[in-house]
């Protein structure tokens, strides 16, 4: 697989709408994850990232403009032991839940589906990063309609182990603006993973569409010990 130019592919695409990369940062010694959300509506711009003990959550930037909640506040990230989850939407608890249980990732998504937001049908992402002793892996995955038909879901998961220095994987919902808006389509995008977070940080944000952006995540997980850093970056201020 070829791969792409991050800081291109997002330019040239106005409305990817959410996205999640993942992957180890080139020294090697990071794994790391971006997420970011975009919007269309009010009431989809009408939001900000806070964080929420190890992990963070939407919240209404101005709670008075805030129409429906549902779908577009969540808790995107959260920390289960050694395993970081990312998502779309609520399915984090989903996840959460499920893994403090003993199941694994796919299994927790299997009685999850893609958003009820007919016609689009969003499809719902998610990635688990997994670090422990020195070891990283993780994994994405897609549920989403079939071709726009909300009768079938189908359901994909991409999981990567002994994950390659400076290699990462990108996957968003839409392939592009539309009405409705189309779905993502084939493997999760290879992209390069810098070492330096700030400028990585710096780079995700400037190349979000300057209308449609809303927030953005981006977290380095030291791979020996566990600790990490956070960086939030909010168009509303």
């Amino acid at each position: 697989m070829e791969m792409l130019s991050l800081e291109q592919d997002l330019k040239n695409n106005s409305y990817p709408g959410r996205g999640i990369v993942i992957g180890r940062s080139a020294d090697g010694k990071s794994a790391v994850a971006a997420y970011f959300i975009m919007g269309r509506s009010e009431n989809s711009r009408n939001r900000v990232f806070v964080e929420d003990g190890d992990g963070i959550r939407t919240q209404a930037f101005d709670p008075s403009k805030m129409k429906d909640p549902s779908l577009i506040i969540y808790a995107p990230v959260r920390v289960l032991g050694n395993k970081t989850i990312v998502t779309n939407g609520d399915q984090t608890d989903t996840i959460y839940e499920g893994m403090d249980k003993q199941l694994t990732f796919e299994q927790c998504l299997r009685t999850r589906e893609f958003e009820p937001d007919a016609p689009n049908y969003t499809p719902r992402i998610s990635g688990i990063m997994h670090v422990e002793g020195g070891s990283y892996s993780y994994a994405l995955s897609i549920l989403k309609s079939n071709n726009g038909d909300p009768a079938q879901c189908n359901r994909f998961t991409f999981a990567y182990s002994d994950c390659v220095p400076g290699e990462g994987h990108f996957i968003h919902t839409y392939m592009h603006d539309g009405d409705p808006l189309p779905s993502f389509e084939g493997e999760p995008k290879l992209v390069a993973i810098p070492d330096d977070m700030d400028a990585f940080t710096d780079m995700l944000w400037n190349s979000l569409n300057e209308d449609n952006k809303v927030s953005l995540f981006v977290r380095y997980i030291n791979i020996e010990d566990g600790t990490f850093q956070t960086r939030i970056v909010n168009k509303n201020k």
